[in-house]
């Protein structure tokens, strides 16, 4: 199944960054009470979503939020069957934005087992990657999480990550292949050194006409991610936020040349759901402008 060609070339070449919407499960009530909004504000899951999907129409919906600046936005999967303006969230995103639409498609991590957290098991996953394919959402994106640097985790999560990348190529989308090293990890620079050349021998077993795109943690070493970067079936470098400010994980990308952000509460950091719509968009204009800068740095 063929890729989207416009949108493919968008993020080939396109000047700007990823903005993560795909809070899920965990991260839901910590965001949303960085924005404002705390836990008395709903009274179970449900509840919690539709906050939260306030939260997330507010932003893409800002006059802010626009193709210019922000080449793709990730989705959680009920805002993917959701709407933004009174649209499907997908379709909005492409054909009134020009955003490019990536899917959160792990459902969590395992307990940490050989110093990683692999991703828990993803059951009726070729039937989401069909439905989502059918939406016209480009690619998706899959979390997992690597604390310390052994051999056996490292390569567990890589072999997943693959295999599940495999899976999403075959279903004529784009895997966001993201094993995300803990910022507070302390052998971080040795975790960065392994992880780099597990993913160099595993791209070489990928057809650069059907490249992956990588969501890595901002590197100790400014420029590591060089190679990746310019590896053939590669189609993009992003880098998670991870726990960083704003004012840093900025810092940090901007020594990092190639590479972009896909930030998700480093994007939100001082919006506020007690804003008016002035203050709001003026704050997310501020961020956006500054996450651009810094991804084309």
């Amino acid at each position: 199944m063929s890729i989207h060609p416009e949108q493919r070339a968008r993020i080939a070449s396109g000047q700007g960054f990823i903005a993560a919407l795909d809070q899920s499960g965990g991260s839901t009530p910590k965001a949303l009470k960085l924005y404002g909004v705390d836990e008395s504000a709903y009274s179970n899951e449900q509840e919690m979503f539709a906050q939260v999907h306030a939260m997330r129409s507010r932003i893409v919906t800002s006059p802010a939020f626009t193709g210019e600046r922000v080449l793709g936005a990730i989705l959680f999967e009920r805002t993917m069957d959701d709407e933004f303006g009174g649209k499907n969230a997908v379709a909005y995103l492409w054909e009134d934005k020009g955003v490019v639409p990536f899917l959160k498609i792990d459902k969590g991590l395992e307990d940490e087992a050989d110093g990683v957290q692999r991703m828990k098991p993803i059951p009726g996953l070729d039937a989401l990657l069909a439905r989502a394919k059918a939406k016209g959402v480009f690619g998706t994106k899959e979390r997992s999480v690597i604390k310390r640097n052994d051999a056996k985790g490292i390569a567990d999560v890589l072999d997943q990550q693959f295999e599940l990348g495999r899976q999403v190529l075959a279903a004529g989308l784009v895997p966001i292949i993201e094993p995300e090293v803990d910022i507070n990890a302390a052998d971080k620079a040795d975790i960065e050194v392994a992880l780099k050349q597990g993913l160099l021998e595993r791209l070489d077993t990928i057809d650069p006409s059907t490249p992956v795109m990588l969501k890595l943690t901002l590197p100790d070493v400014d420029g590591f991610f060089k190679e990746l970067v310019e590896h053939p079936s590669v189609l993009k470098v992003v880098a998670l936020s991870g726990g960083y400010s704003r004012d840093e994980a900025n810092a940090k990308l901007a020594r990092n040349p190639g590479v972009i952000a896909s930030f998700s509460r480093a994007l939100s950091e001082g919006l506020s759901a007690q804003q008016d719509d002035a203050a709001f968009n003026q704050a997310l204009d501020a961020s956006i402008a500054s996450i651009h800068r810094a991804s084309i740095a």
